[in-house]
C-alpha cells in the first residue's frame, strides 16, 4: 500500500545533457538540473530522472546531476570516428520500453531542443502520454514545441544560473522622444553590446545555491511565504480551475523540499498555517469539495501590487533619464530594490520579476518590447505629454 495520490501525475524525465548543456552556455548561462525539477514539482511527482552523455566531456555538471538524484547514463564516444547520435536513439529507446512496461508513468519530459525527438514526442502521445518539452529558447527547433503538449523554455525558469565568469549584462539603448509611436523596429536607435538571451534576474531564493540558513524564524516565515506564493502561483497557472485544495498545495511543497514542515515555523497543522497566511492577505481560503481540505487561491487584488507597479514605473522613468534610453530588464530588479529595500515579486504571487514586469504592462504601468537582435527585453514608459 502507498500513501500517493492515485491522480497525482507521474513524470519521467529524460535530459539530452549534451544539447541543453551546449545551447546554455552559447548564451550565457549554466545548465543546473534544480531550477527544472522544481518547476515538474508543481506539475507532478517525479518518479524517473535519467540524463545521457559522455559524462567525460561534462566532468563539472556530473555534481550537480547527482545532488539532483538524476542517474547518469554513459554514453561514451568513441575518438577514432565520427560522433553519432548514439546518446539520442539511447534515450528514445529507454522512453518508448518505460512507456510499454510503467503504465503509471503518465508524462514524459523530453529535455532538448532537438527536432530529432519529434517522432518520440509524437509516439508517446499515440500511447496516451503527455509531453513536456524543455529546450532552449535560441536553440530549439521550431518543430519541436507544437509536437509537445507543453513546452517550457529553460532560460525563462525561475534560478537559472549564469556561467562562471558571466554576469547580468545592462545595456541600454538609446530613443528619440516619441519614437515609439509609428513603428518600434526602426526608430530606437542604436543599441548598445548584445545581451546574453532573455533576462534571467537573481532571485530570492536562488541566488546563491550555499546562501547560509535564515537568522530568525521571522526570516523562515517570510521565506516560506513566499515558497508558498509561488507555488501556489505556478498551480494555479497549471490548472484551469483556479483554486488548488490544500492537500495539493502541500504535496506541490513537499516535491520541491521533502524536509517541509509547518512545525518548524511554529505552527501545529498546515491548515493552521494557512489561517495564519489568510489573516497577513497573502491566501484566501474557502471551503472545497472535500471536508477539511479547503481550496487556497491567491488574492484577487494583489497585496500591494499597485505601489509595486508604481515603483517600477518610477524607477524606469528615472533610468530612462540617467541612461538616455531604454533601461534592459537584466539588472531592473537590483534597481528597484535600492528604492525600495526588500522588494520581493514572490510577495505578490509572481512566479518570477519577467511574469511581474509583464504584468505591469497589462495594467499600462509601464511598456516593454523583446528585442531580437539583443536577445533582450527593454522597458520605458511613454511619454505623457508632448515636449514644448
Amino acid at each position: 500500500m502507498t500513501n500517493t495520490d492515485p491522480t497525482e501525475e507521474r513524470l519521467a524525465l529524460f535530459i539530452d545533457h549534451e544539447n541543453v548543456s551546449i545551447g546554455a552556455r552559447d548564451i550565457g548561462y549554466r545548465f543546473d538540473i534544480a531550477p527544472l525539477t522544481e518547476a515538474l514539482a508543481e506539475r507532478g511527482r517525479l518518479v524517473v530522472r535519467r540524463a545521457y552523455a559522455d559524462w567525460n566531456l561534462f566532468r563539472e555538471d556530473r555534481r550537480g546531476m547527482v545532488d539532483g538524484n538524476v542517474e547518469l547514463i554513459e554514453i561514451p564516444q568513441r575518438s577514432d570516428s565520427v560522433r553519432k547520435n548514439a546518446a539520442d536513439i539511447q534515450m528514445a529507446v529507454d522512453a518508448m520500453e518505460l512507456a510499454f512496461t510503467r503504465d503509471f508513468v503518465s508524462t514524459y519530459v523530453i529535455v532538448s531542443g532537438d527536432s530529432d525527438f519529434t517522432p518520440l514526442v509524437g509516439k508517446l502521445r499515440e500511447l496516451n502520454k503527455r509531453v513536456i518539452g524543455v529546450g532552449l529558447k535560441g536553440s530549439t527547433s521550431a518543430m519541436l514545441p507544437p509536437a509537445c503538449d507543453e513546452f517550457i523554455f529553460y532560460d525563462r525558469l525561475d534560478g537559472v544560473p549564469l556561467r562562471s565568469g558571466s554576469s547580468s549584462p545592462g545595456p541600454s539603448r538609446s530613443k528619440k522622444k516619441g519614437s515609439h509611436k509609428g513603428g518600434r523596429g526602426g526608430g530606437r536607435g542604436s543599441t548598445s553590446t548584445k545581451t546574453t538571451g532573455p533576462s534571467k534576474l537573481a532571485d530570492d531564493t536562488s541566488a546563491t545555491p550555499d546562501a547560509p540558513a535564515s537568522k530568525s524564524q521571522k526570516q523562515d516565515l517570510r521565506a516560506l511565504e513566499r515558497q508558498i506564493t509561488r507555488t501556489l502561483a505556478g498551480l494555479q497557472s497549471s490548472s484551469a480551475g483556479g483554486s488548488i485544495q490544500a492537500s495539493n498545495l502541500k504535496r506541490a511543497l513537499l516535491r520541491k523540499d521533502p524536509t517541509f514542515s509547518e512545525q518548524d515555523v511554529g505552527f501545529r497543522g498546515f491548515r493552521e498555517l494557512l489561517r495564519h497566511l489568510e489573516g497577513a492577505g497573502v491566501i484566501t481560503l474557502t471551503e472545497g469539495s472535500a471536508p477539511g481540505d479547503p481550496e487556497v487561491e491567491l488574492p484577487s487584488e494583489g497585496l500591494g501590487e499597485d505601489a509595486a507597479f508604481a515603483l517600477l514605473r518610477r524607477t524606469v522613468k528615472e533610468l530612462m533619464v540617467e541612461l538616455g534610453g531604454d533601461p534592459p530588464l537584466s539588472g531592473l530588479k537590483d534597481q528597484l530594490r535600492k528604492r525600495e529595500e526588500g522588494f520581493s515579486e514572490k510577495d505578490l504571487g509572481y512566479s518570477g520579476f519577467l511574469q511581474f514586469c509583464k504584468a505591469a504592462v497589462t495594467k499600462n504601468a509601464v511598456e516593454m518590447d523583446w528585442e531580437e537582435g539583443d536577445g533582450e527585453y527593454y522597458l520605458y514608459v511613454e511619454d505623457e505629454a508632448p515636449a514644448s
